[in-house]
């Protein structure tokens, strides 16, 4: 391993290329990321991660650590953004809790985040997928993130948690307002979203329907999760469910539209998008870059390298996602690709933390697929390829900010 810290480039971070060298160098290599102040041990290779990412020797919440000091991440946030303390208790559930705490709350959620729920949302998303489709063509050109992907998580989000058709103009426009990230939208955005769902949870206890809020608060017993967790799964639902998605669609069309002969396939076999193209894709994509940073408990030794209590591990997902040990010609895109045991691939994360919105994620990206490229092969890019822009997101590497299509 190398106790040398490298420094990454957001460039480096994005792409699977740059990992190799980082390999060389050994399974753990102590790196600073783009816009962090605190070095991590970054793992990149694919069994490595998923065994970091499920040793109960790291800890995602900070806190927890003995003699830690200094204002939590939802402190941080609340002195960032000049947010009342009240809304504190909405912050950080599951993505931020381990242990005990974290299993309970989870294990709650999942218990009523079911398959069926989730599937049951197809034809709904379907329609809103072809109806805003069929605007967009009259429209000429749009941007693929901000007016097609936005819209589509957004929707499939309000329909799970059950917010009435008439309510959720006003509901995502909440959602646009907190996922800015700017104080003077996320302050009243959060406050919004915090007071209607008090009100649809009084709704759905006396109403019940078929969706997710309903679920909850149908389990009985003291584990019944409380207003404040069901409203901190709905901002949960929004930091994790909104965002990521709309990119990662994006970025699945634009890796399609860059393998011309693997979309020809995909049309040629559109079958293969409920099997192994969407799989593929979540792998070659791999939104997200970075796994949550993991603090070490205690002064221990991982795959040979020692690290000291408080130290900071992170899981390159995408790396994983690219690493040669577990893939043939892991920077090719094969929509027929066969992946490993389990999942295969750590795109959505792995152990305690795998995403909860696994299933809803593969839903609302064939469907979307369908839609833009099979059903439909007039999409092109609406300027060069090497016009495209990115931006620097802090430790995760370069993301898309737009991508401009021509109907």
């Amino acid at each position: 391993m190398s106790e040398q810290l490298v420094s990454l480039a957001p460039e480096s971070i994005s792409d699977p290329t740059k990992y190799a060298e980082l390999r060389e160098k050994g399974p753990l290599v102590h790196v600073s990321l783009h816009g962090l102040d605190t070095p991590v041990w970054l793992v990149t290779g694919y069994e490595d991660a998923k065994d970091a990412l499920t040793d109960p020797r790291f800890v995602r919440d900070a806190t927890k650590l003995a003699g830690q000091e200094g204002p939590s991440i939802a402190d941080q946030m609340i002195a960032a953004y000049g947010l009342p303390a009240e809304y504190a208790q909405y912050l950080g559930i599951l993505v931020l809790a381990d242990g005990e705490e974290h299993a309970r709350v989870r294990n709650l959620l999942v218990r009523s985040f079911t398959a069926r729920r989730v599937n049951a949302l197809r034809p709904q998303l379907e329609k809103v997928t072809e109806d805003l489709y069929t605007a967009l063509k009259a429209k000429g050109e749009a941007d693929l993130v901000g007016e097609f992907g936005y819209a589509i998580a957004a929707t499939a989000i309000c329909e799970l948690m059950g917010v009435d058709a008439a309510d959720q103009p006003t509901v995502q426009g909440f959602i646009q307002g907190y996922a800015s990230g700017d104080p003077e939208h996320f302050i009243p955005a959060i406050q919004g979203i915090v007071e209607f769902c008090k009100a649809l949870i009084a709704k759905r206890t006396a109403e019940p329907g078929e969706d997710l809020v309903s679920g909850l608060l149908q389990d009985e017993g003291d584990e019944k999760l409380t207003e404040t967790e069901i409203i901190a799964v709905f901002l949960l639902l929004i930091n994790t469910g909104i965002a990521p998605p709309a990119h990662f669609l994006s970025e699945a069309v634009l890796a399609l539209f860059d393998h011309p002969e693997q979309l020809a396939k995909l049309r040629a076999e559109p079958e293969l998008l409920a099997t192994t193209a969407v799989p593929e894709l979540l792998r070659f994509a791999s939104a997200v870059p970075m796994g949550a940073p993991l603090y070490a408990t205690e002064d221990l030794e991982f795959k040979g390298c020692p690290i000291k209590a408080g130290e900071v591990v992170n899981a390159s997902l995408k790396g994983a996602n690219h690493d040669p040990a577990e893939y043939k010609e892991p920077t090719a895109l094969d929509v027929t690709r066969k992946l490993g045991s389990g999942v295969g691939h750590v795109a959505l994360g792995h152990g305690p933390h795998y995403c909860i919105g696994a299933a809803l994620a593969k839903l609302e990206t064939e469907i979307v697929l369908n839609q833009l490229l099979i059903k439909h092969e007039g999409l092109s890019l609406a300027v060069d390829r090497k016009d495209l822009v990115y931006a620097p997101v802090p430790g995760e590497g370069m993301h898309l900010t737009g991508l401009p299509v021509r109907f």
